[in-house]
């Protein structure tokens, strides 16, 4: 195999959404698995609907996906020239010609053969006129025109499709306007590209058809197509907005890890075996086309959690932390102190195993960053009555007393109080729960007083007895 070079090519009309991130990916650990180059273009050919705010938000969600591209992005709105020259060089060679039918012509045309119950296409009425200018058709191979003949494409993923050559039709290259159209620019790019493998979703498999008809004019050898299958919604639908077809972006601020999502995205339609933890790594050892299946992919978000909820927990705490931090804020309202992201970093191993998602992971730990006083939530306020208040009181000082606060000691001590008052410990355990966590749900209450220390839990335990 020649050098393989693959790229990613997203129109900046949105955002860039989980089918497109997966087709990134997939064109990312193939030209990585092969040691070659992954390139990224920019189709901002619609105008009216390309946006640098869009192009900003591709650049990055491909970024926060962490795969890196090579080289600088090329944008194809700047390459217009070379693909108009492509349009003429084929009209020099008998390949295409000048059109000059106007809209209404067309239009009068195509309902014509509706009714007749025709194929509905261009009926090359232009192609043997010799114009000089007007819209530029290529010349569709005319041997078809009786259905006898087909067009083949090898296809990576789908393996051998066939269309009859009846069914394609001298379509545009260039307006009248003179602007080329998305199957010239695509074909001209990816040949100036040196693309050796064109990896897309399947809703492009009919369009190979028709820009294989620009390669075989020009005489350039065609790339490897792969059209992988579309990604639908749990239920099997279209995916849409409801089932989660939002940018990428918005899983990020979902609390999503990107080695989370490209693990999810990697088996969205791909596999090895059952292994579903699967690293960057093997997945770039492994990556290969024959490995992607046909049928539709589904999302399932659970899925999507657990992995989530495996890649935190194989973070390191510097790590988890720093990506954790702009959870805690936004959850706080307010940068948190050195002396909180202290405490959080110290429960991390704790908090971790009650979380699946950075935003859960920083709710769970917002009580270590919490100013005080804390203001328990309504299930914490109902065990708080005065009978448990008064219990804290004198539980304060059980634990002001001991000589060293670790959670072995706190345990101990509490096993003592409670049955000095003839109670269970969860009778104690809880009360003491919801005074310095303000809630009903946390790890263990003894690691979180010794995460705390001696003095911040007796003044949580202070704030709460002096109230009510």
């Amino acid at each position: 195999m020649s050098k393989v070079i693959t790229r990613f090519a997203p129109s900046p009309t949105g955002y860039l959404h989980i089918g497109g991130g997966r087709t990134a990916l997939f064109n990312w650990l193939f030209a990585r698995h092969h040691n070659g180059t992954f390139l990224l273009r920019i189709e901002d050919t619609d105008r009216a609907r390309s946006t640098q705010g869009a192009v900003d938000a591709l650049l990055d969600g491909i970024k926060w996906l962490g795969l890196e591209w090579d080289g600088e992005p090329i944008f194809q709105f700047a390459r217009m020239h070379r693909h108009a020259e492509v349009a003429h060089e084929l009209i020099a060679r008998g390949k295409a010609y000048y059109c000059q039918c106007t809209p209404e012509e067309l239009e009068k045309m195509r309902a014509g053969q509706k009714e007749k119950g025709l194929h509905v296409g261009y009926d090359r009425r232009c192609r043997d006129k010799g114009h000089a200018s007007g819209a530029v058709r290529i010349k569709a191979p005319a041997d078809g025109r009786e259905g006898n003949d087909d067009m083949l494409v090898s296809d990576a993923v789908q393996g051998d499709v066939r269309v009859p050559l009846a069914q394609l039709d001298d379509m545009v290259l260039l307006r009248a306007d003179g602007t080329p159209t998305y199957m010239l620019s695509v074909v001209v790019d990816d040949h100036d590209m040196a693309i050796t493998h064109v990896i897309r979703g399947d809703d492009h498999l009919n369009n190979t058809f028709r820009q294989r008809m620009i390669y075989d004019a020009m005489g350039w050898p065609t790339p490897v197509f792969a059209h992988i299958p579309m990604i639908h919604g749990a239920d099997g639908s279209k995916l849409s907005k409801r089932h989660g077809a939002v940018g990428l972006e918005a899983y990020r601020d979902m609390g999503y890890l990107p080695e989370a999502m490209r693990n999810y995205l990697l088996r969205l339609g791909w596999g090895h075996g059952d292994t579903e933890i699967i690293s960057t790594e093997e997945a770039i050892n492994l990556f290969a086309l024959e490995d992607i299946g046909r049928s539709p992919s589904r999302m399932d978000f659970a899925k999507l959690a657990n992995l989530n909820a495996h890649y935190m927990r194989a973070c390191g705490d510097d790590d988890l932390m720093a990506r954790l931090s702009p959870f805690l804020e936004q959850a706080l309202g307010e940068q948190p102190d050195e002396t909180g992201l202290k405490r959080v970093k110290a429960g991390l191993h704790d908090l971790k195993e009650r979380a699946e998602t950075l935003i859960e992971l920083a709710h769970a730990g917002l009580f270590y960053v919490r100013r005080r006083p804390l203001i328990p939530d309504e299930a914490a306020d109902k065990v708080l009555d005065g009978a448990a208040r008064q219990l804290l009181g004198d539980m304060r000082g059980a634990l002001a007393g001991l000589e060293s606060f670790t959670a072995e000691t706190v345990e101990t001590a509490l096993k003592s109080f409670a049955a000095e008052k003839g109670l269970k410990l969860g009778k104690v355990a809880m009360p003491l729960r919801c005074a310095l966590t303000g809630t009903t749900n946390s790890p263990s209450i003894f690691h979180v007083a010794e995460i705390l220390e001696r003095d911040e839990t007796l003044a949580r335990l202070d704030d709460i007895t002096k109230t009510k």
